[in-house]
């Protein structure tokens, strides 16, 4: 038995939403909200200070989108549980909020009972993602980890390690340096292997790195 009420916080620029689901969660016996914002730089410090147990952000806000907001928000308060609440269905968007630490994605054009669902959910510490787009998220993401999986197996060892040292922040004459190469040699590694890898950019290669747990096994 809950022994106090969820408290929830809404962050979205569309006011007239914004308070018809404060009026809905304040409905619910289980639920009160603490706190509204419609700007995501308000928004993350609003929340930092009010700690709710359930912040619903949207995905496309001024100031810091949600995948911004929720990442920069979970390194400081990890206890505070996130649902995307959005227009968009593409699964690129999903992946980037459930990247950022995300536990629930969920359409706008929901219905109220699965969306209330959802905060409870990840209230528990469970994942929910709106039955509208489970199915086509889940495909990506199998078909994704495939792509990354087998372009990683085609790099070879010096490959490898080049792409790991520069997502790890380490400049071209730096690998050099370590691996006993010449500089001009870095750069070859570095571009085979971010074209194997099907990367454009060392902030796409970072990303790629956390993906994989890269930082972790650092």
């Amino acid at each position: 038995m809950r022994l106090h009420k969820l408290r929830i916080f809404l962050a979205d620029d569309h006011a007239v939403l914004r308070e018809g689901l404060a009026a809905l969660i304040g409905e619910q016996m289980d639920m009160e909200v603490i706190g509204q914002a419609s700007d995501g730089r308000i928004a993350i410090d609003q929340i930092r200070d009010c700690r709710p147990d359930v912040a619903v952000i949207d995905v496309s806000m001024p100031g810091l989108s949600g995948a911004q907001l929720t990442a920069q928000l979970l390194e400081t308060c990890p206890e505070i549980q996130v649902v995307a609440l959005t227009r968009h269905s593409e699964p690129g968007y999903v992946r980037q909020m459930l990247q950022a630490g995300a536990r629930g994605y969920m359409l706008k054009q929901t219905s109220a009972a699965e969306l209330l669902s959802a905060i409870r959910a990840v209230a528990e510490g469970r994942t929910h993602l709106d039955t509208a787009i489970a199915g086509r998220v889940v495909q990506s993401f199998v078909r994704t980890q495939a792509a990354n999986e087998g372009a990683e197996a085609d790099l070879s060892a010096r490959e490898a390690d080049v792409v790991r040292l520069t997502a790890f922040g380490y400049s071209n004459k730096e690998i050099a340096t370590r691996l006993g190469i010449s500089v001009k040699t870095v750069d070859t590694y570095k571009n085979r292997a971010m074209e194997k890898l099907g990367l454009h950019s060392r902030a796409a290669l970072v990303r790629y790195a956390m993906q994989r747990g890269w930082f972790d096994e650092s």
